[in-house]
């Protein structure tokens, strides 16, 4: 009976103490899992500090806190890696804290050196809190202010009441800012302004470091130089290789001259620009853009170039003219000479549109030199019920407004008097004048044949003028035909509107392409190629200049 009794306890010993080993681990594992209270920072470890050389130590019964130990001359104190220095001081023994007062500097390491007239340093927070003359060093940078804090827990110093922060690039002011010497970060709020040799940014909010010398603009921004303007909301700005990467709807304005994009690459050293999608280069000087959604911009050599539904639009005489291509290019040679001069460049189905004309080619090419704008390879213009084509089409302006006009080789003018009639004039050559935007005289020139219908005043058909000439010269007033002249004269066949010869009433190279006509600025991005069989003959005509692919191979390469 013994034994057994001393067997079960036995057992029971055992079964208490594996209870216990049981209830400890599970205590571990609860403490592993409980949340610490102060969120994802540690606590810190309380140390003390001390006091490390006071010449005078005493303490005054004036003092509020009658613990207070109050030392002059060369003090000092250290609290784990720093060391504090001052003219004299309050050391709060029991409360791990100090006050240093006159000449105080902390020194963490050989990095962080802290300046200032006056300190609270809390041992158990690890907090800071210096006043007046305030300068924060950490190598070479330099944060200056009147009230600055310091955390050694988190590594940060901030000032609320202004401050200036200085590097070897750039000084940077603000109302409210924050630096942490570990990240080299910093961040600035309110009244914020960074100064750069070559140019001034000023903000609302921004962020900067010190080490890569990248500001981050996260709101309203302007930046400003002797060259130009950017305004971005996002983004970031290298201060020290001079390249920016900006975002929603960043403008770069240069001389007249704005580039804006969804996104704009700019490189302020080598001087030219990237935008990116919903792309806009406004030209306010000469009243002209480039749109796409991808366009370059060089301001030093001021070249352009537009592509991804490339559109350039003019709007020096109010009523817009738009013009797409596959690929838009602006050339400017003898820069800041007195022969400056500028081309603009449309290659590949060019089609363009304004209310009063619209045109269609392969290829076109402006020059400011002469004013001449010049449609390559099978150009067709179009005035109301008017058709004009040729191998080429030179148009001369003066002041923005048509001078004169050259359509050269295979010239035909067609007017559409309704859906069956036409008049046409077919000749080598069409020179046509104007005087003040108006039509005064058109010269067809070499081989001229004429299909014409003489129309009563009130616009009955009278019959059909089937004629040939070398030379035939048109004279208007008000946009209506006051008088003709065939040289040398001939004698033409006229008939009437109930014997008109189906065989006469076209010219065998009649053409009438409304259908590829633009019908508004939106139908320019939409190609319609000439039917088979309506091409103008083939022959050694003239094209346009191809593009300097020299110059944008450079310009890409830079």
């Amino acid at each position: 009976m013994l034994e057994k009794k001393s067997d079960n306890l036995k057992v029971g010993r055992h079964r208490i103490c594996l209870l216990g080993i049981l209830c400890l681990f599970a205590f571990c594992l609860v403490a592993q899992v409980q949340p610490n209270k102060r969120g994802s920072t540690p606590q810190p470890v309380k140390s003390k500090v001390y006091l490390l050389h006071s010449d005078v130590l005493k303490k005054s019964k004036q003092h509020p806190d009658p613990d207070a130990q109050i030392l002059v001359g060369n003090v000092a104190f250290r609290h784990d890696s720093i060391y504090m220095y001052c003219d004299s001081a309050c050391f709060y023994e029991k409360t791990n804290s100090l006050e240093a007062f006159d000449n105080v500097k902390m020194v963490q390491g050989d990095t962080l050196f802290l300046y200032g007239d006056y300190l609270f340093y809390d041992g158990n927070t690890q907090i800071a809190q210096v006043r007046n003359n305030v300068r924060m060093e950490n190598r070479t940078t330099t944060l200056t202010t009147d009230s600055l804090n310091y955390d050694r827990i988190e590594n940060l110093g901030y000032f609320f009441d202004g401050g200036t922060l200085m590097d070897e690039e750039n000084v940077l002011t603000s109302d409210w800012g924050e630096y942490s010497p570990a990240t080299k970060m910093s961040v600035f709020n309110f009244d914020v302004k960074l100064v750069n040799p070559k140019f001034t940014l000023t903000s609302d909010t921004l962020r900067y470091n010190t080490q890569n010398k990248v500001a981050s603009i996260v709101g309203p921004s302007d930046i400003d130089s002797d060259s130009n303007h950017i305004y971005s909301e996002l983004g970031f700005y290298n201060t020290q290789s001079g390249q920016a990467e900006l975002l929603n709807r960043s403008v770069l304005t240069n001389e007249g001259k704005q580039l804006t994009g969804d996104s704009l690459f700019y490189d302020r050293n080598r001087g030219f620009g990237e935008a990116f999608y919903c792309v806009e280069f406004v030209d306010t000087l000469n009243k002209n853009m480039l749109k796409g959604d991808y366009c370059y911009y060089n301001e030093q050599t001021e070249y352009a170039f537009a592509t991804d539904k490339a559109v350039a639009v003019d709007f020096s005489q109010g009523d817009s003219l738009f013009m797409h291509a596959d690929t838009l290019q602006l050339y400017t040679y003898y820069l800041n000479t007195d022969s400056v001069f500028r081309e603009m460049r449309a290659y590949h189905k060019v089609r363009m549109f304004r209310s009063d004309v619209q045109g269609v080619c392969d290829s076109l090419v402006f020059s400011s030199k002469d004013s001449c704008l010049t449609m390559y390879r099978d150009p067709v213009l179009w005035n109301g019920k008017q058709q004009l084509l040729g191998e080429e089409i030179l148009v001369y302006m003066n002041d923005s407004t048509i001078d004169w006009a050259h359509v050269h080789n295979q010239a035909l003018s067609v007017e559409q008097i309704d859906s069956v009639h036409y008049n046409q004039i077919a000749s080598k050559d069409i020179k046509a004048y104007f005087e003040k935007g108006e039509m005064r005289q058109i010269d067809f020139l070499s081989s001229v044949r004429l299909v014409y219908y003489w129309v009563e005043k009130d616009s009955t058909l009278m019959g059909m003028n089937v004629s040939e000439s070398s030379e035939l010269n048109i004279y208007l007033e008000n946009r209506k035909m006051k008088k003709m002249v065939m040289k040398p004269k001939t004698n033409g066949v006229f008939y009437p509107m109930d014997q008109l010869p189906a065989n006469k009433m076209k010219l065998e190279n009649f053409a009438w392409f409304d259908y590829i006509r633009p019908l508004n600025k939106e139908d320019i991005f939409n190609w319609r190629g000439k039917k088979a069989g309506q091409e103008l003959k083939k022959s050694a005509r003239g094209t346009a200049p191809l593009p300097n692919k020299k110059l944008f191979n450079k310009e890409m390469k830079e």
